[in-house]
């Protein structure tokens, strides 16, 4: 979709709206960092996001990569950034085409700086001066086909006495066919709103998005404000001169200064605001929380899961739960699939899976993973690690990037304890009876609806505790279950391979709505991940040390379970009733709700 669709009925309906840049990292693990960032930073409901690319079309590839993969796995729409000059034209002709090809229809259409130690444009290198040039080869290439966006600079691009030409370059723009503007980063909002003015009366009529960058620490601030040749009022020097050491002090008066600005441009009558995070969270996440620029349920969380924006998936509203905190892979093991579930699973064997390309990776550096979950030497070192998980002394584990679910703090007593038995949980969900579809941490879909869950487990076990474990599964009438081994030995109670629907939703004027089901293909499929998580994590260890040995060992031994307890009106601790007396404590006697971070 395009993005100034989304814009004018935002601004049709009076309603604020918001937006996020990136940039793409240097490096491997801080690509994957970033994509667990823009997937923790949808839920602070972004109207888009957008992603920057170098000079020269450097970065293309990862840039439309990582624009592609917000859009597909996230749900988001995505900007991508395109500077023109010295770019070769057949990059540019190229990065156009793979957009369309991936249903990427925004376009920011800059200039772009000049390398170091070049003054001019240098036109064997790009066929393109200005931006302009861009935008026109753009509209008239592709018609309507993109929403594209260019810059726009309240204190000139090279300083005050540019303004007025810049409004002129600005209305250019406008008349090659961009569509929005995307404002430079200020901290004068009196000068922004007032150059504003200027533009309209020079016959501008695009959206105009001011840019707004959170202060994070005091040398960054000064380097960037000196290199864009931003003013910056005296009042906010004076107030960050005696804090300028403190980062944190730093930051807290950046959050401040932000959102006074929001404020004063809002009473103006300005409703979107473009955040620069230089690939930061926290800063931009305060900002909004204060300005109670909070989303709606139902617009962040159409499904229990993010929806794919990809057009092949537009009707998907099924997925195995079993990829919960894995989208990205889930999408790349169906992305051959001819159709997507709508409504319901189907036949579950028809569809196959795509093999996994590569191995799971731990997104942590070895030092880094050493040091956040040690050098087990035992079973009882990984049990207190996955206690310290759900007790949220401990923010992941190789199975997950993030913290325990919100909805999973609810058991996490229960999980802690069986934990500390021996069950190793990397996936739960409590059961709900009916909850309104407005519920913060249950709800999801269309609004007056109400939403419907099954206790739900999924964990390792030992094999010398499966055996009784099944006898209190097998003897539990409204218990299903699967559990396999890394070889692929399948026990089940469930006699048939049909879907079992352990979330669903009812809304006024739709059919119930079944988005997240259980299903033995799936399983098995899913479950060749699952056991290689240990390996990946036996992999930050030398080959030969204890930790590895031990960490291959479980891999190799025990059994990936998942159990439903299909009765949702039970209450959610019933279904950890069939795990008392079973496993074996921690042997340093510590009960689980006194294990602690160390």
């Amino acid at each position: 979709m395009k993005v100034i669709d989304k814009i004018n009925k935002a601004l049709e309906d009076d309603r604020c709206f918001w937006s996020f840049e990136y940039f793409p990292p240097r490096t491997q693990q801080g690509v994957m960092n970033l994509y667990d960032r823009i997937e923790r930073m949808c839920s602070l409901g972004p109207l888009f996001i957008d992603v920057t690319w170098r000079w020269g079309g450097k970065s293309s590839d990862l840039t439309l990569e990582l624009c592609a993969n917000s859009q597909t796995v996230y749900g988001v729409e995505a900007n991508m950034h395109m500077t023109c000059t010295n770019t070769n034209f057949g990059l540019i002709q190229d990065a156009l085409e793979k957009a369309k090809e991936q249903g990427v229809q925004n376009i920011l259409a800059l200039r772009g700086d000049l390398p170091d130690g070049t003054v001019e444009f240098d036109p064997s290198v790009g066929e393109f001066k200005y931006a302009t040039d861009l935008v026109r080869y753009i509209r008239s290439t592709y018609g309507d086909y993109f929403c594209i966006a260019v810059a726009g600079y309240p204190e000139g691009c090279l300083g005050p006495e540019d303004v007025d030409q810049d409004i002129e370059f600005l209305k250019a723009k406008q008349d090659a066919g961009a569509d929005l503007v995307v404002t430079q980063l200020f901290y004068d909002v009196d000068n922004f709103i007032a150059w504003v003015d200027k533009c309209r009366q020079a016959g501008i009529t695009m959206p105009i998005l001011p840019g707004i960058m959170p202060i994070q620490n005091y040398g960054g601030f000064k380097r960037m404000t000196d290199l864009c040749r931003v003013k910056v009022p005296q009042e906010i020097w004076d107030r960050l001169e005696p804090i300028k050491d403190d980062d944190q002090a730093v930051k807290d008066y950046g959050i401040g200064v932000a959102v006074e600005m929001i404020e004063k441009m809002r009473a103006a009558g300005v409703r979107g605001f473009h955040f620069y995070t230089i690939n930061l969270e926290r800063s931009t996440r305060m900002v909004l929380e204060r300005l109670g620029f909070v989303p709606t349920v139902n617009e962040v969380r159409p499904l229990p899961w993010s929806p794919s924006l990809s057009e092949k998936r537009a009707r998907e509203n099924v997925r195995p739960i079993f990829w919960r905190n894995h989208a990205r892979s889930y999408i790349k093991r169906t992305e051959l699939w001819d159709e997507f579930p709508n409504g319901r699973w189907g036949d579950a064997r028809s569809p196959a899976y795509g093999e996994l390309v590569h191995a799971v990776q731990v997104r942590l550096a070895p030092a880094q993973a050493e040091r956040k979950w040690g050098s087990p030497a035992s079973v009882d070192d990984v049990k207190a690690l996955f206690v310290r998980y759900c007790r949220g002394k401990l923010d992941s584990l190789p199975w997950s990037d993030t913290p325990l679910q919100p909805e999973s703090r609810a058991i996490e007593d229960c999980l802690a304890e069986i934990n500390a038995r021996g069950f190793l949980t990397i996936n739960s969900q409590p059961a709900c009876n009916g909850a309104p579809s407005s519920d913060k941490v249950h709800g999801w879909g269309p609004p007056n609806g109400f939403v419907y869950k099954k206790a739900y487990l999924e964990f390792f076990v030992a094999p010398a505790t499966m055996q009784g474990l099944l006898t209190r599964l097998d003897a539990e009438p409204s218990v299903t279950y699967h559990a396999v081994n890394k070889s692929g030995d399948l026990l089940t109670n469930c006699a048939e391979d049909s879907p079992n629907a352990v979330t669903w939703g009812v809304f006024p004027g739709k059919e119930i709505l079944q988005p997240t089901i259980v299903e033995r293909v799936s399983f098995l499929a899913w479950k060749d991940e699952a056991f290689d998580f240990w390996n990946a994590w036996s992999s930050v260890y030398a080959r030969d040390c204890p930790s590895a040995a031990l960490l291959r060992g479980i891999c190799d031994g025990w059994y990936l379970v998942n159990v439903v307890e299909n009765n949702f009106q039970k209450p959610s601790e019933s279904i950890f009733s069939l795990f008392d007396g079973l496993g074996q404590p921690l042997s340093n006697g510590v009960p689980a709700l006194q294990i602690e971070q160390q």
